[in-house]
This record gives structure tokens, C-alpha cells and sequence, in this order.
């Protein structure tokens, strides 16, 4: 009993039990983490992956690395899930045409049974967010009010209220999401494409990311209902036209006014 005593007053005892309770508190956060947003695909065949992996060294391995492990020219693409390949893949921003401040969307080079098997090796790699299926993207119970309200809040400082895209910094932008399918919208709020944060379930629930894709939706089938959007860059475009329209019409009416003198 003494010895147990004196354990229990040593001076590191302190440190032993913060060290442990750091350690536990990471460990859980990991597992939530990983329940959250990193689910792995599960429904690839040996041979999807087999292919994926004879396509990824010839199309994407010169950036990339062998192993997906990354180099100076490309990011390690281990644990980015089969839903970041099915997005960057699925909508031409990768292969990347050109080195510049973001990968610019262009023809899809690949085929669907393609993507899949790319996307199957990828999402072999490691654990990461997978491409969204029919239950993701079922929408009959979306609340598009609700999911404005997430939009402005996350979203709108970047893609405009109006989901118009805007002007980033150093070259790069964020884009409209006119004519952006669910699916893509939701992978890219998974996946984090680009200068985008990544809103795994945590941040922004499943229900949430339908919420905001109905409402998306919404709006762009409403189109502008007032008339002419002027880009939907709000105030500046809307004071800029005013100030050329209403100079123009007094300029043309001070020639008007002094043709009539003369």
C-alpha cells in the first residue's frame, strides 16, 4: 500500500494521466470522425479495382505518384474517397489540362465504367467519402427554406446568394452551380474540390446537404423572376447600370434640350 501510495504522488503522475486522457479524447474523436465522413466503399469488385489501378498509373501516377502517394505536382489522393475521384474525374477538371490556380472543368475524357474503376482503386487505398447513392440524394423530404438558410450561411460568401459563383483570390474563383447535378453538388460538399472546405457530416448533416440542394434546385427553376439578373452580383452591377442608364438619359436629353434651342 505504501509503494501504490507513492506511485500515486509522483510528480509525472500528472502528466501520465493528461497524456492519456489526450490520447483517449483523439482516439474517439477518430472513430466519430471516420463514422462521419469517411465511409468506404464497399460495393467495388476486385476486378473494378484492378482496372482502376491499370488507369490511375497511366492517366493520373505523373502527378499523383504510384500508389496514389502523392508528389510536388499533385496531392496524395490516399483516403480521399471514391466520391472526390467521381467528381474530379466525372466532371474533366481532372486530368488537369493545365497547371494553373484551379483545375478548369472541361470534356470528360473517360468513360462512366471507367470512372467507377478509378474510382474503385482510389477508395481501396483508404477510407473516404463515398459516391453518393439514391438515399443521399432523395430529395422528398427536403426542406429548401431550410437549406437557404445553410447556403447563406456556408456557401454564399463564396458561390454569391444567388449561386452566380464569384471571384476568389490569386486567379481563383468559385463557380456558378447553374445546371450542377445533386450529384455532384454533394460531393463536393464531402469531398472539399478545390478552394472549398469540406463539410462532412458533422458540419452539415446529410439531411442538411438535401436541404440545400432542394433549394438550389428551386431557385434555379425560378430563374429571375424580376427581370434581368445583371450577372446576380446584386447591388454593384444593379448602382452601375443605374449610374449609365440615368447619365444616358440626361445626356440625351441636354442634346435633345439644346437642338431645340438652336
Amino acid at each position: 500500500m505504501k509503494a501504490l501510495s507513492q506511485r500515486r504522488r509522483h510528480p509525472l503522475a500528472a502528466v501520465a494521466l493528461l497524456l492519456m486522457g489526450l490520447l483517449l479524447t483523439g482516439g474517439i474523436y477518430a472513430v466519430a470522425s471516420n463514422a462521419n465522413q469517411a465511409k468506404a466503399q464497399t460495393t467495388f469488385s476486385a476486378g473494378d479495382i484492378e482496372e482502376g489501378e491499370k488507369l490511375f498509373v497511366a492517366n493520373c501516377a505523373t502527378c499523383h505518384g504510384i500508389g496514389a502517394v502523392g508528389t510536388a505536382d499533385g496531392p496524395s489522393l490516399i483516403g480521399v474517397g471514391a466520391a472526390a475521384v467521381d467528381f474530379q474525374v466525372g466532371t474533366g477538371r481532372m486530368p488537369l489540362q493545365m497547371q494553373g490556380p484551379q483545375a478548369l472543368q472541361k470534356p470528360v475524357q473517360f468513360t462512366g465504367e471507367q470512372i467507377q474503376q478509378m474510382s474503385a482503386y482510389v477508395a481501396s487505398l483508404g477510407a473516404g467519402p463515398a459516391i453518393p447513392g439514391e438515399e443521399e440524394l432523395d430529395l422528398e423530404g427536403a426542406d429548401p427554406a431550410a437549406g437557404g438558410e445553410l447556403f447563406r450561411v456556408n456557401c454564399a460568401m463564396c458561390h454569391n446568394a444567388a449561386a452566380a459563383g464569384g471571384a476568389l483570390t490569386r486567379g481563383k474563383f468559385a463557380p456558378s452551380l447553374e445546371g450542377v447535378s445533386d450529384k455532384e453538388i454533394y460531393e463536393a460538399m464531402v469531398t472539399g474540390p478545390q478552394n472549398m472546405p469540406v463539410f462532412n457530416d458533422a458540419n452539415i448533416t446529410p439531411e442538411g446537404k438535401q436541404d440545400i440542394i432542394a433549394f438550389l434546385n428551386i431557385i434555379e427553376e425560378q430563374g429571375s423572376p424580376g427581370g434581368a439578373d445583371l450577372g446576380s452580383l446584386g447591388p454593384v452591377s444593379e448602382g452601375l447600370f443605374i449610374w449609365v442608364a440615368g447619365l444616358g438619359v440626361i445626356i440625351a436629353f441636354t442634346v435633345w434640350l439644346t437642338s431645340r434651342s438652336s
